[in-house]
């Protein structure tokens, strides 16, 4: 199925791009977030008509993005958990607990953004992270986990 990208996809194209996707993933995922729009003549048409508009658009989107990124510059957050006497969990530190800890802090962000390239938290000390506010804009965070003696 051929879509227009209403936003930059990674891995699929920027903005404005005319792309070839499965209609699967087009039907379930890129048409309901409002990432992508059906390519016929007439949305193409009106996309062209009202592409600068867009692009003010994302750009606003962009720049909020930006801001919102400056305030997480060098932020720590500490999460306390259970932990034997080896600095091992019992259990796991998961992107819920980071944004639940960062809600706590003020910041409002989805679970999805949190990106873990070692996987869940499963050892006491100190874990880099990074937050993905939007497809161009990276913020990378501290996460101290904190063991929690257990008597």
């Amino acid at each position: 199925m051929q879509v227009i990208l209403m936003e930059k996809v990674v891995s699929l194209g920027q903005f404005g791009d005319v792309v070839n996707v499965k209609n699967g993933y087009a039907r379930n995922f890129l048409i309901p977030q409002g990432k992508a729009k059906r390519a016929t003549n007439v949305t193409i048409a009106e996309f062209e008509v009202k592409r600068a508009e867009l692009e003010k658009t994302q750009a606003e989107i962009l720049a909020a993005a930006q801001a919102y990124a400056a305030k997480f510059d060098g932020l720590m957050v500490q999460i306390t958990q259970k932990a034997g006497v080896d600095g091992k969990l019992f259990g796991s530190v998961t992107n819920v607990d980071i944004v639940d800890a960062l809600k706590i802090q003020g910041f409002e962000i989805e679970k999805a953004m949190v990106r873990m390239s070692q996987g869940s938290l499963k050892q006491v000390g100190d874990h880099p992270l990074s937050i993905v506010l939007h497809s161009d804009v990276l913020v990378h965070i501290t996460v101290s986990v904190l063991g929690e003696a257990t008597f």
